[in-house]
């Protein structure tokens, strides 16, 4: 209840009032000022830390190496002729030379394009077509592709490995690096010209296609979502963030690299989903903060677990106990023994120096999100989309509820349910300063989000208890309405398959059994996973009838298990086994769009 108390009277921007009016001026600072401010509070601290491709040796850069490494560029990018408003693309896998292109492309007054680097190149090549930037910064892997002379940009990379030194970011960009060797916390001034206004990035959600939906972001969008998620979470310098998942996205844009430079704290980039790296890096880089999505920590929970079963039915049986009477002290004192009860588990999977964990991209299952409670580490959910930079909702750390994707942030936003059915359910819409300026280029596709009344409309459904806690319920045009008028969300059935590891991707979708109702009923479209096929002693090369028809049956089981728990309405009444998985988004969601023309 202290930790409740402390966090109710909580001010994340108070420490902001000794700089206003003298680093910035307007209502919130610009990217580059709250850089600026982080660098003269925490100069010497860690900042960007990764590791080596080549060797695996791990490289740190303090806060005033980065800032120095940031004005150089900037200051190349100014004398290469970039103006305001010019737009800069950069693809690449997270590295600190990738959050450091971003951000020299802000201090230069520029917009900067962050492009998904798991596209193929025709795809980036519409987005660049789209955004039309003036330079361009990619990884060595793509840069012959994107040299050829194609397009009428200059071209740079990242980390190019090379002799020639013009082919290497980092050599090329400074004209005079020594102007800034000698900088110290007392002489920083941010020089960028950009307000809180201005359009600080463009964000390509979808579109890669025909013409491609580009978000654009303003600094008061970014920099106050930033400092109005930290009203549910107080965070500190000494923190470690991990940004494992790509950080183009939005949801590892903002909540990993932004908060981490606002408040002084560090970033270990990971450039891959390894398990093998990913617990290295966990361990060596003494990450306190890991984000992902439910697949990562569907993942993780299952690896612990099946740990403690291979103990034996004694140990497990002891475990569980402990687990139960961990998670009942914090849900009801608020008080945190698991982290000490279980710290050899937690070290074993290298998560004892997680402090926080935070899902998004999808509710996850509640069993799951119990699990990490109950082993002492503070695990949340929260809320939101690029269109909103993006969190509007977060569960507070000592008051979570298992059920909710988040709170939303009374004080500084709103958010209501925009006609609600008789459970309650609606599309949730919300107003604030995180609501994006528009979309690029596309007045009427902008138009069509927001309500007459200038309310954004998220396309989510979802319902409101009376504490503002948010339920997601699913999106509305995947919403699927059955013969008895039932409204189904198949979101909410596939999260039931969460924990079922013989199974990768399940999708739900309406079919029409009955031609002459024109009713829609539920099918599952299901990849299976390896394991399936091992515990069956096949491979998935495997294509006799005797094979196929016993994994058949395998996922039928499965399927036949979950439907048990689920109302009549909700339940799966034909199954399509896929040879190939469907093509996942960058936060492990199957696109939808392949799956239309049902």
């Amino acid at each position: 209840m202290e930790f409740m108390e402390s966090l109710k009277n909580y001010n994340p921007i108070k420490f902001l009032d000794e700089f206003r009016g003298k680093d910035f001026k307007s209502e919130w600072p610009t990217v580059p000022e709250m850089f600026c401010i982080s660098v003269k509070r925490f100069p010497e601290r860690p900042c960007f830390t990764d590791w080596d491709n080549d060797d695996e040796s791990k490289r740190t850069y303090s806060y005033i190496e980065v800032l120095k490494k940031v004005l150089s560029l900037a200051q190349w990018m100014r004398e290469f002729g970039i103006k305001k408003g010019d737009r800069v693309a950069v693809s690449g896998k997270n590295s600190p030379e990738w959050a450091i292109v971003y951000l020299a492309a802000l201090f230069a007054d520029a917009i900067v394009c962050p492009l998904d680097y798991a596209l193929h190149e025709s795809e980036v090549e519409n987005l660049l077509a789209t955004a039309k930037p003036v330079l361009f910064f990619v990884d060595k892997e793509k840069f012959d592709y994107f040299s050829n002379g194609k397009f009428d940009f200059k071209v740079y990379a990242l980390n190019r490995r090379t002799e020639d030194s013009s082919k290497y970011i980092f050599n090329l960009i400074s004209q005079d690096k020594s102007s800034f060797e000698n900088l110290k916390p007392e002489d920083i001034h941010c020089n960028s010209n950009v307000v809180e206004n201005d359009t600080a990035a463009i964000l390509f959600t979808s579109g890669t296609t025909g013409k491609p939906k580009g978000v654009m972001l303003s600094h008061k969008n970014l920099v106050s979502d930033c400092y109005i998620g930290q009203s549910h979470m107080i965070l500190h310098c000494t923190d470690v963030f991990y940004a494992l998942l790509p950080i183009h996205h939005a949801y590892t844009m903002l909540a990993v690299f932004i908060e981490a430079i606002s408040v002084g704290a560090g970033v270990v980039f990971g450039k891959s989903m390894s398990v093998s790296k990913l617990l290295k890096e966990l361990k060596e880089g003494k990450v306190t903060m890991l984000l992902g999505v439910p697949m990562l920590f569907n993942k993780l929970s299952a690896g612990i677990i099946n740990g403690i079963k291979a103990k034996g039915p004694i140990v497990n049986g002891i475990m569980h106990f402990l687990m139960g009477v961990s998670f009942f002290f914090k849900k009801v004192f608020r008080i945190n023994i698991g982290h000490a009860l279980f710290k050899s588990v937690l070290k074993k999977a290298s998560l004892d120096s997680i402090r926080i964990a935070i899902c998004g991209g999808g509710p996850l299952a509640k069993s799951v999100f119990k699990i990490y409670q109950q082993l002492g580490i503070d695990f949340v959910q929260g809320y939101g989309l690029t269109e909103t930079s993006p969190i509007i909702a977060l569960n507070p750390i000592q008051h979570f509820k298992i059920e909710s994707v988040g709170q939303y942030f009374k004080g500084y936003m709103e958010m209501k349910i925009n006609e609600p059915n008789e459970d309650g359910i609606g599309e949730i819409c919300v107003k604030g300063p995180m609501v994006m300026q528009g979309y690029y280029n596309m007045p009427e596709e902008t138009a069509a989000m927001f309500t007459e009344d200038g309310w954004f409309k998220t396309g989510d459904l979802g319902w409101l208890d009376d504490e503002g806690y948010l339920m997601l319920s699913g999106r509305c045009k995947n919403m699927i309405v059955t013969e008895g008028g039932k409204n189904v969300y198949p979101e909410e059935i596939e999260d039931a398959f969460q924990l079922e590891d013989e199974i990768s991707q399940i999708t739900v979708r309406g079919y029409v059994e009955n031609e002459s109702k024109k009713a829609e009923s539920l099918e599952a479209l299901v990849y299976p996973a390896d394991s399936l096929y091992s515990k069956l002693g096949i491979t998935r090369d495997t294509k006799t009838p005797a094979a196929e028809e016993a994994v058949k049956k395998r996922v039928f089981d499965i399927v036949d298990k979950i439907n048990r728990n689920l109302q009549p309405y909700q339940r799966i009444t034909n199954i399509i086994i896929l040879e190939k998985p469907l093509e996942m988004t960058t936060t492990l969601k199957v696109k939808r769009t392949q799956i239309v023309g049902k």
